[in-house]
């Protein structure tokens, strides 16, 4: 193990000493031609023209787009047709009558939804990577940053392993490239980042037979760096970028974008939300843009609380303030990374470090018991700066200072009673309590959260509860994969009429399959016999096969 890390750390090294990265958007570098396609429509779905592979040089697509466009008879379409190749989506094999258990079909996933660098169009929106990753799946064929986590819980098994260590290692890179973890691994998503997981994958790594995590420490403090940037000048009540300055000098964070535009790759549908709106614009498309660093794109939870369940979708939409909002998970996730760099930086010897980091985790955790934690409600609530006054509508982000073990224990004891009266439903633990077509809104449910909760709850003693929410949410994935063969990116867990039986709905794309993090949290709540009966029959297989060539 030690020789393939040691290969692994020389290729990151030799991948992030070469020329720096081509950083162009699909917008940047096509310029009008963007505009153009997306406005027109040339594909129902924004996301195939940013991802699309360019079958010349860029440049002199664009130059040939400007010398043609006014000819007699000029047919947008059939240029593109012409210059763009779209990518295939990826893990949609499912079938009418799954033939394989549950746990063979997730195992059988994994090399379908694994990418290579070598196999990246050239010239294309993809970024670089030095190593090969899993994606989720369906149209979403590049990597996702906090996905990626969920994801890796199903690659801690011997044969998955070095897959594991090779995505960390990819992230790694991507902060020492760029600064920070992108949102996803695409030019257009570089503006922004997702919750910073990054400290988790290290301590994953660690514990699956990878290198210690202190190896990351440089990794984890530029991430810590990217979202504290602008904490030490901000006045009280300030804000800047993804640092909030609180009434008593305190500082929380938030999710931000350092672009103002729509995004590129939900153009159209981000130029008609911002033209519902009474606000300039681009104060629109950046907290359409925050609200996808925060992964929940979208959801009440970033909405005004004046817009109600009756309103038109993509008119409710249009009351987004996603940049007003202090959110609990961002900054419980923030905790752990402080709480992590300052334990790693006393093992090695650097209590100057140690100590700040401690310093940074206290006042954090106290900023959060004073703005974040709600007595009356018996839960965590996200902030709204502008307004000075706690979010009143629950959602599931309520659960990650559990996750992360910021909250304490007489707040796990209340939590845990609020989200077994308000949050449990039969399909497992609930992302919201309003129904508004937003994906991330009741009914639907997500592999991540039911993740975090569970685990959080187990850690502080509720592992009743713990276990009730695993239940549901496995019997929720398994009714779904009887009925259609296949794992999805989202689960209706009550019945609606925005959802067909199981399968989640809302939002701005049709539901994917695949899919990355459904598949790794339920492979790590499978049954262990289950797991054993499969690893027995590939086995089986290998003495067969050698049997045979004997």
């Amino acid at each position: 193990m030690s020789g393939l890390h040691t290969d692994t750390h020389a290729r990151h090294a030799a991948a992030a000493a070469a020329a720096p990265p081509d950083t162009l958007s699909p917008a940047d570098r096509y310029q009008e031609l963007f505009i153009d396609v997306q406005r027109e429509g040339v594909f129902d779905d924004c996301k195939t023209f940013v991802d699309c592979a360019p079958l010349a040089d860029p440049a002199t697509i664009l130059s040939a787009y400007r010398r043609e466009r006014s000819a007699a008879g000029f047919d947008l379409r059939e240029f593109v047709q012409r210059h763009f190749e779209p990518q295939p989506h990826v893990g949609e094999r499912g079938c009418a009558r799954p033939a394989l258990p549950l746990a063979a079909h997730i195992d059988g996933l994994w090399d379908e939804l694994t990418r290579h660098p070598a196999q990246h169009p050239q010239a294309g929106s993809a970024l670089r990577l030095p190593h090969p990753y899993v994606v989720p799946g369906g149209r979403f064929v590049e990597l996702y940053y906090w996905d990626s986590y969920f994801t890796m819980l199903g690659l801690t098994g011997p044969d998955r392993e070095h897959l594991l260590h090779a995505m960390t290692d990819n992230f790694a890179y991507l902060i020492d490239t760029y600064g920070h973890v992108p949102n996803g691994t695409r030019t257009y998503y570089l503006s922004r980042s997702q919750p910073p997981l990054f400290v988790l994958m290290a301590e994953l790594c660690e514990n699956c037979h990878g290198q210690g995590a202190a190896r990351y420490l440089p990794q984890l403090q530029r991430e810590h760096a990217f979202w504290m940037d602008g904490a030490d000048t901000l006045a009280p009540g300030d804000a800047w970028r993804r640092v909030v300055a609180l009434p008593d000098g305190g500082v929380l964070n938030r999710y931000w974008d350092d672009r103002d535009t729509p995004r590129e790759e939900s153009w159209r549908e981000d130029v008609a939300t911002a033209a519902l709106s009474h606000r300039p614009a681009a104060e629109v498309y950046r907290d359409l843009r925050a609200a996808a660093e925060s992964g929940w794109d979208f959801s009440s939870r970033w909405l005004s609380e004046e817009s109600h369940t009756g309103e038109d979708r993509t008119q409710a939409l249009a009351s987004i303030r996603t940049t007003h909002i202090v959110p609990v998970d961002l900054n419980a996730f923030l905790h752990k990374l402080e709480t992590k760099i300052a334990q790693l930086s006393r093992e090695t010897g650097d209590l100057a470090t140690a100590e700040r980091y401690e310093d940074h985790a206290r006042r954090r955790r106290q900023a959060m018991d004073d703005y974040l934690w709600n007595e009356a409600a018996g839960a965590f609530l996200d902030w709204d700066w502008t307004q000075q006054a706690p979010r009143t509508l629950l959602n599931a982000a309520t659960v990650a200072p559990l996750f992360t073990g910021t909250a304490s224990q007489a707040q796990a004891d209340a939590l845990a009673a609020t989200v077994e009266q308000e949050l449990l439903c039969p399909g497992g633990f609930s992302t919201t309590q309003l129904d508004t077509g937003e994906q991330w809104d009741r009914p639907n449910g997500w592999a991540p959260l039911q993740w975090m909760a569970a685990s959080g709850l187990a850690e502080y003693g509720h592992r009743e509860l713990a276990e009730t929410i695993r239940e549901r949410w496995l019997k929720t994935v398994r009714d779904l994969y009887a009925r259609d063969g296949k794992l999805v990116e989202k689960y209706a867990l009550r019945p609606t009429h925005r959802a067909s039986a199981q399968g989640g709905g809302g939002g701005e794309y049709p539901l994917q399959d695949g899919f990355g993090w459904t598949n790794g949290v339920v492979w790590r709540w499978l049954p262990e016999a289950e797991v054993l009966a499969l690893e027995a029959q590939k086995q089986g297989q290998v003495e067969a096969a050698l049997s045979l060539a004997g």
